[in-house]
């Protein structure tokens, strides 16, 4: 059975001698990983002792990290200390279209699209009239 971690014992643990993090509620010890990190050992020990699952999928982490990952396991939070979930705030920003929504080049392409066709009934009428 997992261990189960509180927050308290999570936070206790965030110096280079015993790391631990939690990522989507899930607690790993990565006080030998340090070293290797390919990201160096400063940006664990930023997160040391807390949850990560922000900063972790920001980087956007391989496949193969997330399978290495599963080594460094060792328990998951307890019910009570899980992660906050995200506020209304932040759940709204995430609806806002980014650059790669659809919204963000159908308009240009509706626009240049009808440039294009109103370019060519304007010159294709004023040459049919020379």
């Amino acid at each position: 059975m997992a261990k189960k971690v509180t927050l308290e014992e999570l936070k206790s643990h965030k110096d280079s001698k015993s790391l631990w993090i939690a990522i989507h509620d899930s607690v790993y010890d990565v006080t030998k990983f340090l070293e290797e990190h390919p990201g160096g050992e400063e940006v664990l020990l930023e997160q040391a002792g807390g949850y990560a699952t922000s900063a972790f999928e920001e980087v956007g982490h391989s496949t193969d990290a997330k399978e290495l990952m599963k080594t460094y396991l060792i328990g998951t939070m307890a019910e009570d200390s899980k992660e906050p979930k995200r506020t209304q705030a932040s759940s709204s920003l995430q609806s806002v279209p980014d650059e790669s929504s659809w919204a963000s080049w159908a308009l240009p392409l509706v626009v240049a699209l009808g440039a294009t066709f109103a370019y060519r009934y304007f010159t294709g009428s004023s040459a049919a009239t020379n």
